[in-house]
C-alpha cells in the first residue's frame, strides 16, 4: 500500500470521527429535552400537573382555600379551582354535566346518590351543628328548645341541603318544632342571615359559626342531641383530568390536609 494512499484513508477517518461528534452532541441534547418534557407534565410530589376544578360544600369555603394554596404549592404547575355551592346544587350541576374533576359534599346520601358519576368516595373530614345567635347572645338562648319560641326569629337551611337535613332531624328527635322565618339554600346564607341581624338564631356547622366570631356566639349542642356530618371526596368519572383529580383527592386525606381541616375545626374522618 502507498503511502499516499494511507495519509488519504488517515484523514477520511479523523474526518468522520470529527462529524459524528457533533451529532452525538445533538443525539444527547434531544434526549435532554425529551425528559425535560416529560417532567414538566408532573409535579414535584409526583402528581400530574392540570387546572383542576373541583365542586366543594359551602361550609368548606374558608378552609379549602388555604388547602388550595398548600397543594398548589406542594405542586408547582397545579392551578386548583373551586366552585362552592350547598351539596344538592353540586349534585345538581354534576348530573347537567358540568365541568368539573372532583367533588365533596357535606354528607353521604348526596354523594351516594350520584354513583354512576363518581370513583369511590372517601371521607375526608366530619363536623357537627351549633345554634348561631347575634353577637353576645342578646336574646338569651341556651339550648334546641329555645328555638321552639314564636317570638324568635329562626332561621334554617332547607331541608334538601344536608345542614338542614341535619337540623331538622336533630329537632324532631328531640321533638321540637320550629317555625323558621326563612329557609336558605346552604349553610353560609343561614349563617348571613343571623350576622346581619335578619335572624336571632340559626343552625349551623360548627366551623361556620368558628368564621365569623367577631359577629355571632355558638351555642354548643350536647353530643346526645347532636348530627354529625361526614364529608365524602370523589372524582368525577367525567374528568378530563382523572389521574391529578385522584391526586388531589388522596391529598385531603394526608397529614398536611388533616392538620388544615383540623385547625379550621372539623373532626377527624
Amino acid at each position: 500500500m502507498s503511502l499516499r494512499l494511507t495519509r488519504r484513508r488517515a484523514a477520511a477517518a479523523v474526518l468522520t470521527a470529527a462529524l459524528l461528534v457533533p451529532l452525538a452532541a445533538c443525539g444527547n441534547d434531544d434526549k435532554k429535552g425529551a425528559d425535560s418534557g416529560a417532567e414538566a407534565t408532573s409535579s414535584a410530589s409526583g402528581a400530574p400537573k392540570a387546572d383542576l376544578t373541583v365542586l366543594a360544600a359551602s361550609s368548606l369555603t374558608d378552609v379549602f382555600k388555604e388547602a388550595r394554596a398548600a397543594y398548589e404549592k406542594a405542586n408547582p404547575g397545579t392551578k386548583v379551582t373551586f366552585s362552592f355551592a350547598g351539596s344538592q346544587e353540586l349534585a345538581a350541576q354534576v348530573k347537567q354535566g358540568a365541568p368539573a374533576d372532583a367533588l365533596v359534599t357535606a354528607d353521604t346520601k348526596t354523594m351516594d346518590g350520584l354513583s354512576g358519576d363518581t370513583g369511590k368516595p372517601t371521607v375526608i373530614a366530619k363536623n357537627r351543628l351549633v345554634i348561631a345567635t347575634g353577637e353576645g347572645n342578646p336574646e338569651k338562648v341556651e339550648n334546641l328548645k329555645d328555638l321552639a319560641d314564636p317570638k324568635l326569629k329562626v332561621v334554617l337551611a332547607a331541608p334538601e341541603v344536608p345542614v338542614g337535613r341535619y337540623s331538622q332531624q336533630i329537632l324532631d328527635a328531640q321533638k321540637i318544632e320550629v317555625k323558621p322565618v326563612s329557609q336558605e339554600p346552604n349553610v353560609r346564607a343561614v349563617l348571613s342571615k343571623v350576622e346581619l341581624g335578619e335572624a336571632d338564631a340559626g343552625l349551623v356547622y360548627k366551623t361556620d359559626a368558628a368564621t365569623a366570631t367577631d359577629k355571632v356566639d355558638a351555642i354548643e349542642i350536647p353530643d346526645t342531641e347532636n348530627a354529625i356530618a361526614s364529608y365524602p371526596a370523589a372524582t368525577l368519572k367525567a374528568s378530563k383530568h382523572s389521574e391529578a383529580a385522584a391526586a388531589f383527592v388522596a391529598w385531603l386525606s394526608t397529614p398536611e390536609a388533616q392538620k388544615i381541616l383540623q385547625g379550621a375545626g372539623f373532626q377527624q374522618p
